[in-house]
């Protein structure tokens, strides 16, 4: 069974806007930033953000190996889902567990996700889109969360990096990839 890590490295685009995106903060920013500290601290892990500039990512590992991380987790937003596929080959390279709320990553390769299902998600926005063709005003709609969550789980990236999941965690994954 895997050890709880005792040190583990955040991701987070930088806090310049995102390209394209008329908000003014990436969505991977302070507060998920919070959150993952909180949850730090209850573990007690030492977490340590390490900011992405652009698709540095060779910089990025290079700060992640160099403070000796046992994992790292990827905190969710727009450029880190499209390029996603770096970041999971660098963190098997450097055999750090990767771990994140985005089932993307886990589907080209990382480890562990648990998240709000992107496939629900998308069928309620459908669900919006539909009421505001129907003439509902945007302003006027509560603004929902994800209630259907998922954990997927890649093991055929758990034996690459040579970590046995147990089996109870198996069982419990909405979906494992062999």
């Amino acid at each position: 069974m895997p050890r709880t890590p005792s040190r583990a490295n955040a991701w987070s685009c930088s806090k310049k806007p995102c390209e394209g995106r008329a908000h003014r903060r990436p969505l991977s920013s302070s507060s998920q930033l919070k959150e993952a500290q909180k949850a730090a601290t209850a573990l007690r892990v030492k977490l340590v953000p390490v900011e992405i500039r652009g698709t540095d990512y060779d910089r990025a590992f290079s700060t992640i190996v160099a403070e000796r991380a046992d994992a790292i987790f990827v905190l969710m937003g727009p450029t880190l889902v499209r390029d996603r596929h770096q970041i999971v080959e660098r963190a098997v390279k450097h055999r750090l567990p990767d771990f994140s709320g985005n089932s993307e990553l886990v589907q080209v390769g990382g480890l562990m996700s648990y998240g709000g299902s992107t496939l629900d998600s998308s069928r309620r926005a459908a669900v919006y889109v539909d009421k505001i063709l129907k003439g509902a005003k945007p302003s006027e709609m509560p603004v929902e969360q994800p209630t259907k969550f998922e954990l997927v789980i890649n093991l055929k990236t758990a034996k690459a990096l040579g970590l046995t999941l147990p089996s109870s965690l198996v069982k419990r994954a909405d979906t494992v990839i062999q």
